[in-house]
């Protein structure tokens, strides 16, 4: 696993305010293999968006809602209260992507580019 960020580089991208004590470890070791497994190139110096990526990660991390339960295989789920009824349907592979999720992977976009491509970095 790849050190991206540490809970002290949150603090100082986020303030201090992102977690709690106790989360900010588990936050930030979720973080960085989060990012990890993102497969981004070798680049030295590591780019700032990439902190600030893994920072936003931490903090969806310490909320829960990364790496947290899935839910699979759900097609249909309907609910009725008198007249007033809700219906969902998802398909099997259904999945839930948090805001700050979303957020880092549009600051990391420029690095991962498709599956089928291969980004080139020159020094």
């Amino acid at each position: 696993m790849i050190e991206y960020v540490t809970a002290t580089d949150v603090d100082g991208l986020l303030g201090e305010g992102w977690a709690g004590t106790v989360k900010k470890a588990e936050a930030v070791l979720i973080a960085n293999v989060w990012m990890t497994n993102r497969r981004l190139p070798e680049v030295n110096p590591m780019p700032t968006e990439w902190k600030q990526a893994a920072a936003y990660v931490a903090r969806e991390a310490a909320a829960g809602k990364v790496y947290g339960q899935a839910e699979y295989g759900l097609i249909s789920k309907s609910v009725q209260a008198d007249t007033v009824a809700v219906s969902k349907t998802f398909s099997s592979g259904h999945k839930v992507v948090s805001a700050g999720e979303n957020l880092a992977l549009a600051l990391l976009a420029p690095w991962l580019g498709s599956s089928s491509q291969v980004r080139l970095v020159r020094a």
